[in-house]
């Protein structure tokens, strides 16, 4: 996947558990655990600044491109 979701990162640095994140973003801790694992096929834009808000980052801190590694 070229999308590469860093939540796990922010949680570390804000000292924050996921069921924590999830209760104050609003989405279940199950959704969230399926976003910060990089298995969500979208994220909504409400969802992605509710993250930001509550973790107090810019979108770029949460999401990055990663380009796929190119057969020789």
């Amino acid at each position: 996947m070229a999308i590469v979701v860093d939540i796990d990162v922010m949680l570390a640095r804000r000292k924050m558990a996921v069921g924590t994140l999830a209760e104050r973003v609003g989405i279940t801790p199950a959704n969230l655990a399926v976003l910060k694992n990089g298995r969500a096929k979208a994220v909504r834009f409400t969802t992605l600044a509710a993250l930001c808000e509550v973790l107090a980052c810019q979108p770029g801190d949460l999401l990055r491109f990663e380009p796929d590694a190119q057969e020789p």
